[in-house]
């Protein structure tokens, strides 16, 4: 798909803007390229770690029985690239899958499986995973669904609408996601004398992990005071990447200043146009 982010020949409309982003280490050079272009300064703070569950044994399992599956269900870059790495190590291809329907959250997961030269058999009108549900493209009682996901954490809705509908999904671990144990100096500087503008988050764990971190930057105390993060927050904008994101900044910064409309990297580098542009 085309990007629709709006072109800007002579103006760099985030010039001045000072944007902290959030996203796993890894997984956010084209967005900090994106931004920088429109003329952002971009602090780079990984609140995510990204590696593999504790025991492979249950993807594992899964994929040795591959064949007695209706639908893949894949909502994410790392699910797509961990199934793969397991399904290899089994000495299978791509071909394993040529009986499986696959579904997949959001373009940047299609753009990861078609790297392995498949096409997704459905990918929801928006990209978040309720919309999955809520989109089938059949009838699902009596389907058995395989859905590798991260070990924890992970929202529970999609398996619940799923099970609901009548189909047996079987849950694996395919990779987990951890808050890391440091903060970039440069990041951490930032924050602390208040030259951020805008703090991007693209996950509810980014949110959560972030928090957490912040925690420890702002007060050795601040377990004590939640609020102390909050209040350092001041005049900071809040940029989400749809609504689910929205939600868990919601109940830990009590408020969200920018929502994408679509629900991707390049709707959220949408929205903060806008909003460097109206403010």
């Amino acid at each position: 798909m085309h990007s629709n982010l709006p072109l800007f020949s002579s103006s760099r409309p985030l010039t001045g803007k000072t944007i902290v982003v959030t996203r796993a280490a890894g997984h956010s050079n084209q967005f900090t390229q994106t931004l920088t272009s429109f003329g952002a300064n971009v602090i780079e703070m990984p609140t995510l770690e990204i590696g593999p569950p504790s025991s492979w044994e249950g993807l594992d399992h899964a994929i040795a029985q591959i064949s007695e599956f209706h639908w893949l269900i894949l909502t994410s870059t790392n699910g797509v690239g961990y199934f793969f790495e397991r399904l290899f190590a089994q000495g299978k291809d791509a071909r394993a899958l040529s009986k499986i329907k696959i579904a997949v959250v959001g373009e940047k997961t299609a753009q990861r499986l078609n790297q392995h030269s498949l096409q997704p058999d459905f990918i929801p009108p928006n990209f978040v995973a309720d919309s999955l549900v809520e989109n089938f493209p059949e009838e699902l009682t009596g389907k058995k669904v395989l859905f590798p996901r991260v070990e924890s954490g992970g929202r529970e809705i999609l398996v619940q609408q799923f099970t609901a509908k009548g189909a047996e999904v079987i849950e694996v671990a395919a990779y987990q996601s951890c808050c890391p144990k440091s903060v970039p100096p440069s990041a951490e500087l930032a924050l602390e004398s208040g030259t951020v503008d805008v703090i991007t988050f693209a996950s509810s764990k980014t949110v959560q992990f972030f928090h957490q971190l912040a925690q420890k930057i702002f007060s050795e105390d601040s377990q004590n005071n939640p609020s102390l993060v909050t209040d350092a927050l001041e005049g900071v904008c809040i940029a989400s990447i749809g609504p689910q994101t929205s939600k868990t900044c919601h109940s830990i910064f009590g408020r969200v200043d920018v929502e994408a409309e679509e629900y991707t990297l390049d709707g959220l580098t949408q929205a903060l146009i806008k909003w460097a542009t109206n403010s």
